[in-house]
């Protein structure tokens, strides 16, 4: 009888199941990885906090679990991470899929990115993939392009009397390298000291619990009475899309497991002087109303107003938009179920406004993209919700810009004299992104 593992490494290797890929791009991508120690090591360390929740729940689906890897190639094991494309969370679920597979996506609450939730259905995901295509490899490749990518790319090699195994198969570019990064891993977590590489200790027991809340609180109040900084607690819940967590979607609150007891208390102990435990409600925009005018009659700023809606640069509220205001003493209640599909749009403030996709070139700063279009910096940071200042060749971004009349699309100063890589997007109002 094996000894229990001592770490979730261990417990990993001990699980590895999915046949290895040895082809010249796995190799090429582990070495890649071994290349960049810091950025592997940022990543495990990221991990620690729900490695051992998924590792939990593949083996009790007896999945391969190579599989728990897997967000390391998603999201580099960020469950806030949000792609060009819309796709959020440690899985990264694009919105249609994510509903496919029940993750509630509101106003308040996105389980794409609630660890628990987004596990359970990439796991379910993933099952679905290997019975339709009866191979892991294949379904790894399905997961990251879809389905029918997957399906016509056999169909394609059926019609000209071709092998249809993983192999075999003419895939995109990106779809080429995704299979071989897992491989990467999965080789360095099998053996870290024969390619130079530290993994930092994870112990083999839950990193966090689940706290069930049934009345609303705010999330910077939340953290305090759990005693963390407010950045841990999102670490562990970034699903929340708003500073409050509204009761009536039934929340899970996650939170390490030796400060579950402090959060109880402290809880007990605030609730027991009779102060509200949340401080917004909603606030339903009437036609021709401005959110200046909601602001002056809450009595705040209006930027305020903008940051706790994620309001975007450039962009004004739709009406009929559902909002948060602060709350004052006569407002006892919490928010109410029938806001959890409240609506909410934001059309851009002038006419003349139009979204593009702007790709990075080698060499592009913040500050050099902004002045070429004629943006802020922290435009462009809140439109993108970007982490870092720092831009990479090839990055695409969006962008509202000033649309030029008379001409198909503008083009951005370039104090190279030759256009920039652009393409207008459609323009129709923009709907915020879920984030």
């Amino acid at each position: 009888m094996q000894a229990v593992p001592l770490d979730v490494w261990e417990r990993i290797r001990r699980g590895f199941a999915i046949p290895d890929l040895t082809t010249k791009l796995a190799t090429n991508r582990t070495q890649w990885y071994v290349g960049q120690p810091d950025y592997v090591d940022r990543m495990a360390t990221r991990a620690s906090l729900y490695l051992y929740h998924i590792v939990e729940e593949i083996e009790k689906r007896h999945m391969p679990t190579e599989l728990a890897l897997l967000p390391f190639v998603e999201s580099a094991m960020q469950p806030e991470a949000l792609s060009f494309a819309k796709a959020a969370g440690l899985w990264q679920f694009i919105p249609s899929t994510g509903k496919k597979y029940a993750l509630q996506q509101n106003l308040w609450h996105d389980e794409r990115r609630d660890v628990i939730e987004s596990t359970r259905a990439a796991l379910d995901y993933l099952q679905n993939l290997h019975n339709e295509f009866g191979s892991w490899h294949l379904a790894l490749a399905a997961y990251n392009m879809g389905e029918g990518g997957l399906e016509r790319a056999i169909a394609r090699n059926r019609s000209n009397h071709k092998a249809t195994d993983y192999s075999s198969l003419r895939l995109p570019r990106e779809t080429q390298y995704y299979v071989p990064k897992l491989q990467a891993i999965k080789n360095i977590v099998r053996d870290p000291e024969h390619y130079g590489i530290t993994l930092p200790a994870i112990s083999n027991e839950p990193y966090f619990v689940v706290v069930s809340k049934t009345r609303d609180i705010d999330v910077a109040t939340a953290a305090r009475l759990a005693e963390m900084p407010i950045e841990e607690f999102r670490a562990l819940n970034p699903s929340f899309n708003r500073p409050v967590i509204v009761s009536a979607a039934r929340p899970n609150i996650l939170l390490p497991a030796e400060h579950a007891s402090s959060f109880l208390a402290n809880l007990a102990a605030f609730e027991a002087t009779g102060q509200p435990l949340a401080s917004w409600t909603t606030y339903t925009l009437q036609p021709h109303e401005t959110l200046a005018q909601v602001a002056t009659r809450a009595g705040v700023s209006e930027q305020s107003l903008r940051e706790a809606n994620q309001i975007l640069p450039r962009y004004r509220l739709a009406p009929g938009s559902t909002i948060l205001i602060p709350r004052d003493e006569t407002m006892g209640e919490d928010i109410a179920a029938d806001k959890l599909a409240a609506s909410f749009a934001l059309v851009p403030e002038q006419p003349n406004l139009k979204q593009v996709t702007y790709r990075v070139r080698r060499g592009e700063t913040l500050n050099s993209v902004a002045r070429r279009w004629n943006v802020k910096p922290d435009e462009i940071i809140a439109w993108n919700n970007l982490r870092s200042d720092v831009l990479f060749a090839g990055q695409r971004l969006s962008l509202t810009v000033v649309r030029v009349l008379g001409k198909a699309a503008s083009k951005p100063k370039s104090s190279s004299g030759g256009a920039a890589h652009a393409v207008a997007a459609t323009p129709t109002p923009a709907r915020a992104a879920i984030r």
